[in-house]
């Protein structure tokens, strides 16, 4: 079958009993209830490989798996690795469903991939230098907010005024996560404050609560509008490195560690399905080690 035949588009239909029935039916259950930006990529990633096996995916071999593997290795390490995390996923699902009689990815060897999240990791100096040099009220609260939280880009796009609540001396903002899970995030009083602040008289519990100043009508900013944000105040505070917004969600989870909170906690904050996730940190960022004990 041609690729343009073959192509990774919505189906239309499943069988009675909500199984797969094509491939693009396999694939858009596969993607069911995934994030957009995760959608895209991974459809971006079975049709590279759909179109270098030309074939249907219950014709698929080792072999075929290989063969992409090997074309991919001019790619960025961690691109390669989700390429094929992707492909192995989706042949693991068709399986488990029974669309494919076999899971030919099971065998196949992932690439290593160097763990860098040390790297992405400002210490609180930087940090709080990038926060204290954004003098706009809208920015300020939202870098504030970004670190105070931990909540992702596309979480802090998405608030409305409705999702903001008095807690205490504070407050909360609950956020629509990862993975369809809902999560309320305790505020401090510093920060509740701050984020009142932008909220105008006449402003709808629907309402965004950073809204683009470009934007008809005071439509949502978005996360290249917030990434733009995030890069020009890390150049004032004179960062030379590509800071981006999650950036502030590592910062607050090691620094949250580093000054004794619980690791169950900062994974609750975070919405980590696994404390696994979270202890990450702790290894990128340790507070210790046996070097200590060496004669040096």
């Amino acid at each position: 079958m041609p690729p343009a035949e073959r192509s990774v588009s919505n189906p239309q239909a499943t069988d009675v009993a909500g199984r797969a029935s094509s491939d693009d039916q396999l694939i858009a259950l596969w993607l069911h209830g995934r994030s957009p930006h995760t959608q895209r990529a991974y459809r971006a990633d079975i049709q590279r490989f759909l179109d270098r096996a030309g074939k249907p995916l219950d014709k698929v071999t080792l072999a075929d798996l290989q063969q992409f593997a090997d074309s991919l290795a001019d790619l960025a390490p961690a691109s390669r690795y989700r390429a094929l995390s992707a492909v192995k996923s989706l042949l693991a699902f068709g399986h488990r469903l029974g669309y494919l009689p076999f899971d030919v990815g099971r065998v196949l060897r992932l690439p290593a991939v160097r763990n860098r999240l040390a790297e992405r990791i400002l210490p609180e100096t930087d940090l709080h230098r990038i926060l204290s040099l954004e003098t706009k009220p809208r920015d300020r609260a939202l870098l504030i907010l970004l670190y105070a939280s931990g909540i992702r880009v596309s979480e802090l796009c998405g608030l409305s005024w409705r999702d903001l609540q008095a807690n205490g001396n504070g407050g909360q903002v609950t956020v629509f996560g990862k993975g369809g899970a809902t999560r309320a995030i305790q505020l401090p009083a510093s920060v509740w404050k701050l984020l009142n602040g932008l909220r105008g008289p006449e402003a709808a519990p629907h309402d965004p609560v950073f809204s683009s100043r470009k934007a008809k009508n005071g439509g949502r900013l978005r996360p290249l509008a917030v990434l733009r944000i995030v890069r020009k105040a890390a150049e004032r505070a004179g960062i030379e490195l590509p800071v981006s917004p999650h950036w502030f969600r590592h910062a607050h989870a090691s620094h949250a560690l580093d000054r004794g909170a619980p690791i169950h906690l900062v994974q609750a904050t975070l919405g980590h399905a696994s404390v696994a996730t979270t202890g990450r940190y702790l290894h990128a960022r340790p507070n210790d080690s046996s070097s200590r004990f060496l004669p040096l």
